[in-house]
């Protein structure tokens, strides 16, 4: 399996618990929109220590960027990886994953569930495709949302936002369940891609085939 050590260039905060990791792009190194790969921290104890991360940079970009939520409740590789500075070395493999664009539909994320779909919304904006897509994004809290400015400015009316934990004027505050998606999606002959916590992702398949979906895409 093929390996690059690549330098962090740069590391910034998205929310208060999601870091944007900018990285040295390997030479030829190219992935397909919504497609992830395996991340190591290159340090001793942890170089072995692999776990997928999506690319929310674009191909034609002169560096790779991963968007990663830290958590810090337990000595982790997110948690090592939110101890890193620009300077810092990363191992990467060659990309993977089964969620790329399709054809319009609708996208369904949970939480840090969106990130392969920062990539291809990008994409989409700059290749002038946007069209009809839509977001449906669930979050605990408002300050949960990743990107939130961005998704709005590409999306419009189309970047739907429930809060499960709080409720916020401008925001739903409800689940994603069948009874949600009947009220947000009059059309259910598209493509849907789900990405999010398993249990999410295992609820929202049969409740989208019941509806009439046929067409469901996550990652295997």
């Amino acid at each position: 399996m093929e390996q690059h050590i690549v330098t962090i260039l740069d590391i910034s905060p998205v929310t208060h618990d999601v870091k944007r990791f900018k990285i040295r792009k390997p030479k030829g190194y190219t992935f397909i929109p919504g497609q992830a790969t395996d991340v190591a921290v290159n340090k001793p104890g942890w170089n072995d220590q692999l776990r997928p991360f999506t690319f929310t940079a674009l191909n034609d970009w002169d560096h790779l960027e991963f968007t990663i939520k830290i958590y810090d409740d337990h000595d982790g590789v997110t948690h090592q990886l939110g101890q890193l500075r620009a300077g810092d070395e990363l191992v990467i493999h060659e990309p993977w994953g089964a969620i790329q664009y399709q054809g319009e539909g609708v996208f369904i994320a949970g939480g840090a569930g969106v990130t392969p779909f920062i990539a291809i919304f990008r994409q989409l904006r700059e290749d002038g495709r946007i069209g009809g897509n839509k977001l449906i994004f669930s979050n605990k809290t408002q300050g949960d949302i990743i990107l939130e400015p961005e998704f709005r400015a590409m999306l419009g009316p189309n970047f739907i936002n429930t809060l499960t934990d709080e409720a916020r004027p401008g925001y739903d505050h409800h689940y994603i369940d069948e009874v949600y998606l009947r009220d947000k999606v009059k059309n259910f002959k598209q493509h849907f891609y789900i990405c999010g916590p398993d249990p999410m992702v295992a609820a929202l398949q049969p409740i989208i085939r019941k509806l009439g979906g046929e067409s469901v895409i996550v990652e295997l």
